[in-house]
């Protein structure tokens, strides 16, 4: 019988993937090993290996083809013996899922128990029958949209198959104000002040096609949001919605840690070529610093759950690196056990991987801190966003010249302002103060970190 190729999951998380590219055509024959595609995820583009041997028999998702839900059917594999009359039994080819609605709409595996087991929400239009006892088909994720914002899904027109309520019918349903659940009477007094002059209750937000309208017909180009950048505006919003920031900031003196850099870059080894076996960065000292630090202020290195914290024993910082339309946060695992060489040489080779979207997914995902720094960029300070399941992270800004107060007399030094992001459930104001002082110490002091 067929061997059936499956869309693979490249990583605990991933949910759909774009078919980048075949490396297999119809009738060639494949070995184990044997690389046969190549799928794209938010963050990473990965080779699919053929998990057994036979001959290509037919492809049913074609290459660029995107949102291909993991576990599907994207080709079939005749094995030893068999011709195309065994590919009858094959599933059929699944058409290319649009970027928009359609794939969106893809229920995942848990969505589509969700949709058969029953609903008790009624007035949100989860249940399986309008009030007249006909059977109402929308999906998982025109449901839960309909649940948010209190709407009757009975009194919404589906424009999908058999009539199934799909989200564009529910979004249109929230632009006319229409299918709301609560009776006219309440809607009309949610909506008025209160007699003590209470606000509104807020709008939801504005429709693609309303935000549009603000602005004349072609005074804009219209950019299609790539996976990587869906995926940090939903993870980001999360975490602002969801994360009780607070921040902490310090000035940090370098002139000490620049002078040891120079020392340490100066006398480093040289290869065969005569190149310098590592150069060290200010950024490799902040790593170093931050894992160090976490080392001192164990119960800062933390994550929260809703069942407990975690407190982690070892010291993975994530660091921000720019790439188009994204960025990704590659995580040095155990930093605080490595010699500064060795985290320099691993975030060069991290970074470039990056850019270039060959990063494995363990090697971004995970870690207990971030190092966000736009120093580079003439940046002053900044706070930034926690990215969960961090339980802090580290905003640095550029090193300039600025005039301080030594021993009662004005001189001049190399001082870099810096934001500690802390999520308050995990670590209080006190456990972030320490923990930034810390740091501070580590790189006002910076022999330390190499001992």
């Amino acid at each position: 019988m067929p061997v059936t190729i499956t869309m693979p999951a490249l990583s605990p998380t991933m949910e759909s993937g774009t078919l980048a590219k075949w490396l297999v055509k119809e009738g060639d024959d494949v070995a184990i090993g044997d690389i046969i595609a190549e799928i794209e995820t938010d963050k990473a583009t990965m080779e699919v290996e053929a998990v057994d041997e036979g001959k290509v028999g037919k492809i049913l998702v074609e290459a660029g083809a995107t949102e291909v839900p993991v576990n599907q059917p994207i080709a079939m594999l005749l094995e030893e013996g068999e011709d195309e009359s065994a590919l009858d039994e094959a599933p059929a080819a699944a058409p290319a899922p649009k970027a928009e609605d359609d794939a969106k709409e893809a229920p995942s595996e848990p969505e589509q128990k969700e949709a058969a087991a029953p609903q008790p929400e009624v007035a949100a239009g989860a249940g399986v029958s309008d009030g007249d006892g006909n059977r109402l088909f929308s999906s998982p994720l025109a449901r839960r949209l309909a649940k948010m914002n209190d709407l009757d899904l009975s009194k919404i027109e589906g424009s999908g198959p058999r009539g199934r309520i799909v989200k564009r019918d529910v979004d249109a349903a929230l632009e006319a104000g229409t299918a709301s659940a609560s009776a006219p009477a309440e809607a009309s007094a949610e909506k008025a002040p209160s007699a003590g002059g209470g606000a509104a209750a807020a709008p939801s937000a504005p429709s693609d096609d309303a935000i549009k309208a603000l602005y004349e017909e072609g005074s804009y180009e219209e950019v299609p949001h790539s996976g990587m950048r869906k995926v940090i505006a939903k993870r980001l919003q999360e975490s602002k919605q969801t994360v009780p920031h607070f921040y902490l900031e310090a000035d940090i003196m370098l002139d000490d840690l620049m002078a040891l850099r120079k020392q340490v870059n100066g006398q480093a080894p040289v290869n065969d070529d005569g190149k310098p076996l590592y150069k060290l960065s200010v950024n490799d000292f902040i790593i170093k610093g931050m894992a160090l630090a976490l080392q001192k202020v164990p119960m800062a290195n933390a994550t929260w759950t809703e069942g407990s914290r975690l407190i982690h024993k070892n010291s993975d910082v994530g660091v921000a690196v720019s790439v188009p339309d994204g960025l990704f946060t590659p995580v040095i695992r155990k930093a605080e056990q490595k010699a500064l060489s060795t985290i320099s040489n691993e975030m060069k080779d991290l970074a470039g991987r990056a850019r270039d979207k060959k990063l494995s997914p363990e090697e971004y995902q995970g870690g207990t801190t971030a190092v966000s720094n736009l120093g580079m960029f003439g940046i002053k300070n900044f706070s930034a966003v926690i990215n969960p399941p961090h339980g802090t992270i580290i905003a640095i800004g550029a090193g300039e010249k600025r005039p301080v107060i030594k021993d009662g007399e004005v001189s001049v030094a190399t001082v870099m302002s810096v934001t500690l992001s802390c999520d308050h459930r995990v670590v209080d104001g006190a456990l972030g103060a320490e923990l930034l002082a810390a740091f501070k110490a580590y790189l006002e002091k910076p022999m330390a970190m190499l001992v």
